[in-house]
């Protein structure tokens, strides 16, 4: 089929923006304050009206006959008002051209088009869809001047044809097909106004923001055709997804790669690294090792098709120039792509190899469904880590293309705000990206049956946004997990608590081990975060509420956590504070630093025990329960780092990341008290279900020894954490008998020793749990 060319005039073009306009835009200069004029922001409030805002003018002046509006647009009327100066057009601003105003002294104020843009709003389904007997292909991208949707015929060939798509009034641009074409490509090139900071570059074919599949080349530009997709059907077999109560949750935190793709994993090489190898039952790694140790839940790093790729070492894309990493990759994959389709890379076969191609094969969406139900048949939730607070920062990201001014946060000069720190913040509050985030959790919730989510840097994320993600997942899953990590340009774990998220708690995390470990050591080490005192510390085990000093108004609310995939693990915390391994230290001998020493297992299990009696969910960081230590493995990359331990290995693939499941025997004591700790807490409800009113904290004279009795319906129990590293405790015990459950040596589910008499001595470094 031979393309056609759409060619729109400037007239039509005005006729058909104009109808749209009912929210202002806003002017932006390099210069707020002119020298003769003091005009800070020109903003347009409708589509006749802009508004200059300045300071208290020292010489007020008519500025009616001074002010010009370019390209040419009649003022009809000027009227003053403090502050502000009011223009009433005589014709309407179109959105397919930049708009200037003209200021007395010649300064050029240019409008940008926020306001106008969020008044914009479609219904209609977005990307491929089957309608009946006809395909249909929609994108939103509302100042375009034409889009054209380009076929292929397969991963290699040039484009088989370029066909225009119609605009509709609402900014849809869709093209209806009655052909069938199942199992070729597309993608689309976008032509829109240029300069003032536009990114418009119809010399760019981008693929679908709506795609469910993406093939892509291995380069940072990570260039993408959007897969026409057959109906797949999926046979879920009768599994069902694990229900379990918020203060039940015990997740653990992962990368799909780091659990198999070890050799020591013990997985078949084709398998390692991949959705099926995790779910896979003939290794160490994997599915058997997260079962073995009792979780029921699983975290999964971002699966969302990210860039794979950054730019190369000490070359520049244009606009960056890369210092930073020496691998060129991003392993951790916080740089989405497409928020309906999922990393290809994961597939059996998948391959990172520079210039092939990711995703030619549909078997990834089955292969996806099969690890979910696989850990479903284990009775284990499936929550996927998703990053919508910015996109990726060095590809070809649709959203860029469609239209940077309406989907991005911008700064004055027209540059993308970072307050993610990651070079690109995505506007949430815009009507067409909150519908594209509400609509990938729920697609993720239906087509996958994901369990819940954790959202990175969700702060970032505005609150009505973050309402309408919870009603709409919970009409679908009502026991849905919507984790935030509440902060990124802010902190705000109380906000996602007053619209009923589960938040990460990094207060009980510094509380118990501190936030940097060569300067800040908390209660494990018998110190005391920042301000902490043990008062805090007894409201994190209670559950942080907020009547009590806390950040939230239920303990359902509260993730509580010591490590996470950022920042050093747990176990190298511990090193580097006990001063047993330096941070530049180069590492010669890999088992003897993995292998723990008597001090450094003691700590590691008082950590352990502090976190898992306490209120609230629990999340355990991959390999946190042997102290997995991320030592810098050696790479062809330039890396000067190597043999040193590493607290952002967001970049390696390699053995930096994957777990050593040999290094992991080494440490087999601590593994088995992780094992007994998690048993134990589902096995004793007041471990995770009791309320602050059946505590009562023991009275010491010592800050770090904290003790505290829990009277549940389930029993009475005694928690006892002597944070103190040279002092044993002496606890009150009372009358009666108790049994231990948990000391510093081991957990007894039912043959714990008996303790009698009037008091009860816990050694330094260590805890106990006991029940009546």
């Amino acid at each position: 089929m031979k393309p056609t060319v759409l060619l729109l005039t400037t007239a039509i073009l005005t006729g058909v923006f104009a109808t749209m306009l009912s929210r202002p835009a806003i002017a932006r200069t390099d210069d707020p304050t002119p020298a003769t004029i003091a005009v800070s922001v020109a903003k347009l409030e409708g589509p006749h009206r802009a508004v200059l805002y300045h300071g208290d003018d020292p010489a007020p002046r008519d500025w009616s006959e001074a002010l010009r509006i370019t390209p040419d647009l009649a003022i009809a009327s000027v009227e003053r008002r403090p502050g502000e100066t009011h223009l009433v057009t005589a014709e309407p601003f179109a959105l397919d051209r930049h708009y200037h105003v003209i200021l007395p002294d010649g300064d050029k104020r240019f409008l940008m088009p926020d306001g106008i843009l969020d008044s914009l709003y479609s219904d209609k389904p977005m990307g491929f869809q089957r309608e009946g007997s006809r395909q249909a292909f929609r994108v939103f991208a509302p100042r375009a001047q034409w889009v054209r949707l380009v076929l292929y015929n397969d991963l290699t060939s040039p484009a088989a044809a370029e066909l225009d798509m119609l605009r509709d009034p609402d900014g849809v641009w869709e093209l209806i097909n009655e052909e069938n074409w199942t199992g070729r490509y597309y993608g689309y090139r976008v032509h829109g106004p240029s300069g003032n900071g536009e990114n418009f570059d119809s010399s760019v074919v981008i693929a679908d923001p709506y795609s469910r599949l993406v093939a892509s080349r291995n380069t940072y530009l990570h260039p993408g055709r959007t897969h026409i997709l057959p109906e797949i059907p999926y046979d879920w077999e009768g599994v069902t997804q694990p229900v379990i109560h918020p203060r039940d949750l015990v997740v653990y935190e992962m990368h799909v790669r780091d659990l198999t793709a070890h050799p020591s994993a013990g997985l078949d090489p084709e398998l390692r690294g991949s959705y099926a190898g995790l779910v896979s039952e003939d290794q160490r790694g994997g599915l058997p090792w997260i079962r073995d140790l009792g979780v029921n839940a699983v975290q999964l790093l971002p699966v969302h098709d990210f860039g794979n790729y950054e730019i190369p070492f000490r070359d520049s894309s244009g606009v960056f120039f890369n210092t930073w990493n020496p691998y060129e990759r991003n392993h951790w994959g916080y740089m989405t792509s497409y928020f309906f389709a999922p990393e290809t890379y994961y597939a059996v076969g998948g391959s990172m190899a520079r210039g092939e191609i990711s995703g030619a094969d549909t078997g990834v969406i089955t292969e996806f469904k099969d690890m979910v139900k696989g850990f479903h048949r284990n009775g284990k939730a499936v929550i996927l880590d998703v990053v919508y607070n910015h996109v990726s920062q060095y590809d070809l990201n649709p959203f860029k293309y469609l239209d940077k001014f309406y989907y991005f946060r911008l700064n004055d000069d027209c540059t993308y705000r970072s307050d993610s720190g990651c070079g690109n913040d995505f506007k949430t509050e815009r009507p067409m990206a909150r519908r594209m985030i509400i609509e990938s959790v729920r697609f993720w919730m239906t087509e996958y049956r994901i369990d819940g989510f954790r959202f990175d840097l969700a702060a970032l994320i505005d609150v009505e946004t973050r309402k309408q993600i919870r009603a709409a997942a919970m009409a679908i899953n009502p026991n849905v997990f919507l984790i935030a990590e509440p902060w990124g340009g802010g902190y705000d774990p109380h906000g996602f608590s007053d619209v009923g998220w589960m938040a990460w708690n990094d207060r009980i995390r510094n509380g118990f081990k501190g936030y940097n470990p060569a300067t800040d050591r908390g209660f494990i080490f018998g110190g005391f975060h920042g301000e902490d005192t043990r008062a805090d510390m007894e409201n994190y085990m209670m559950g942080s509420l907020r009547e009590r000093g806390g950040q939230f108004v239920s303990i359902d609310h509260s993730v509580n956590y010591l490590a996470a995939h950022d920042n050093h693990t747990l176990g190298d915390y511990i090193r580097i504070a006990l001063g047993d391994v330096a941070e530049d230290a180069v590492i010669e001998d890999l088992e003897a630093n993995a292998r723990l020493s008597e001090t450094q297992l003691r700590l590691n299990k008082l950590a352990a025990l502090g976190l898992l009696t306490s209120q609230g969910a629990i999340m355990i960081h991959e390999g946190q329960e042997y102290a997995r230590s991320k030592v810098i493995a050696p790479t062809e990359a330039p890396d000067s780092a190597v043999g040193r331990i590493d607290h952002n290995s967001y970049e390696k693939d390699n053995a930096t990341n994957y777990l050593n499941f040999d290094h992991a025997e080494l440490n087999r004591g601590l593994i088995d008290y992780y094992r007994g700790l998690i048993a134990l807490r589902a096995a004793h409800p007041a471990l995770r279900r009791a309320e602050p009113e059946q505590f009562t904290f023991v009275e010491t004279k010592d800050d770090h020894l904290m003790a505290f009795t829990i009277v549940h319906e389930s029993g009475t129990y005694l928690v006892v954490l002597n944070g103190n590293r040279k002092s044993s405790g002496m606890v009150p015990l009372g009358e009666g008998a108790w049994r231990v459950l948990a000391d510093g040596e081991g957990v007894y589910p039912a043959d714990g020793p008996e303790m009698h008499g009037r008091s009860l001595s816990v050694p330094p470094s260590t805890g106990m749990v006991l029940i009546k």
